[in-house]
């Protein structure tokens, strides 16, 4: 059994029609869900082990926000790109926020759910009541993660969350790229260059 508050559930949905002045050839979506919850070591004085309240809390988190995003978004098949983010309250700490995410007992569920295989990306912060939710967006195919059609932000606000000693975790996700993409990708990059990310030569079965 949990001792986990959550205060209220918020979704936020946004379908992209036109962009930069054409119709998309599909609409694209961007869609997130989150909770806002009492931070659990609100009160206390400096925590050494976050990992009690990490693991009582993981559970309850994805139960409550996994199947309703996917549920939003038409169900896994129409995912492709997810992200995550975290913001405590001004009594809390960053590591209680980055806490909450940065688990893959937390992670894993979403992961699996939308039928990736990539690291989620994220931010995690310290904030007030009002501030800009960021969630930035990759391919959910680790093999497709230098895909920049698929590097996307999803931002919305929750104008009285999170409270001093509450912390906001929110999901995200997309059904595609952004429309009209034309910025070609990492990996293509690389093939011109002739190196790798790092700068180190490609082997020649790669160029």
């Amino acid at each position: 059994m949990t001792g986990m508050l959550i205060r209220k559930i918020v979704d936020f949905v946004e379908d992209t029609l036109i962009e930069g002045g054409r119709a998309a050839p599909v609409p694209l979506r961007m869609a997130a869900c989150a909770a806002v919850i009492r931070n659990p070591w609100a009160g206390s004085a400096f925590v050494e082990d976050l990992q009690p309240h990490i693991m009582e809390h993981a559970k309850a988190l994805t139960d409550a926000l996994v199947p309703r995003l996917v549920a939003v978004m038409g169900g896994p098949d129409r995912i492709e790109a997810f992200g995550k983010c975290a913001v405590t309250g001004t009594d809390g700490e960053v590591e209680h926020a980055a806490g909450l995410i940065h688990t893959l007992h937390f992670g894993n569920v979403f992961r699996i759910a939308a039928g990736g295989d990539s690291f989620l990306p994220f931010t995690n912060k310290r904030a007030g009541a009002g501030t800009a939710l960021t969630v930035p967006l990759t391919h959910k195919d680790a093999e497709r993660k230098g895909s920049r059609a698929h590097f996307l932000t999803l931002e919305f606000t929750i104008p009285d969350a999170p409270a001093h000693d509450e912390i906001v975790i929110a999901l995200g996700a997309a059904s595609g790229g952004r429309p009209h993409h034309r910025i070609g990708d990492r990996f293509n990059d690389m093939r011109i260059m002739g190196v790798d990310q790092a700068g180190r030569p490609l082997p020649a079965e790669s160029k």
